[in-house]
């Protein structure tokens, strides 16, 4: 079974239809006084990004950890330099606020394109760091 973390925006049933077969470990500041039903476990991690990346790798093995979450935890991890590819799902909708993706980013990013997929909705973006 694979692994993956995502960041718990203040509800907690988000992600509980998920259709990933994967162990679910929520980054989150405040952990929901209950578990969302589902298929899949859910594990809520308030420890930060250091420790929800030791307990998605633990419980991946060999198998990738993939990491989903909005500007801040892509900057987390980001910063945190532990990324080897970025998924970017571009939507033609600018809404005027918000966090900006890469603001806080801590330096320069250098990505190598994988990927570009085109679809009605959004171009999906996908690229190796490169190191």
């Amino acid at each position: 079974m694979a692994a993956q973390l995502r960041m718990l925006h203040g509800r907690s049933s988000g992600f509980s239809d998920t259709p990933y077969d994967a162990a679910d470990f929520v980054l989150t500041s405040k952990p929901p006084a209950s578990t969302p039903k589902g298929k899949v476990a859910f594990t809520f991690v308030t420890g930060g990004i250091a420790s929800a990346l030791q307990q998605a790798r633990a419980a991946a093995g060999v198998r990738n950890v993939a990491v989903g979450g909005g500007p801040s935890t892509a900057q987390g991890f980001v910063a945190a330099g532990v990324l080897d590819e970025l998924q970017i799902h571009l939507i033609p909708v600018l809404l005027g606020e918000g966090i900006p993706l890469f603001g806080q980013a801590g330096g320069r990013l250098t990505l190598a394109p994988i990927r570009v997929v085109e679809a009605p909705d959004a171009t999906h973006l996908r690229y190796r760091v490169v190191r």
